[in-house]
């Protein structure tokens, strides 16, 4: 049977898990970061997305 989408919970949009390929694979093309320095960025700074977003595009940059 099909999944309910009608009750969607998206609590967790807001982070990204550093155990899940396809999250670290999503900042890795977004940003032309490494794999290792995603997660590296995920130990330094946490699972906020804003904040590793930010930190990776400060990072990609140089």
């Amino acid at each position: 049977m099909p999944e309910d989408t009608s009750k969607r919970d998206f609590r967790d949009r807001d982070r990204v898990s550093g155990d899940e390929e396809y999250e670290v694979g999503y900042f890795v093309s977004k940003f032309q970061l490494t794999i290792p320095e995603v997660r590296e960025l995920i130990k330094k700074h946490g699972n906020d997305r804003e904040t590793l977003e930010r930190e990776a595009k400060a990072l990609g940059s140089r």
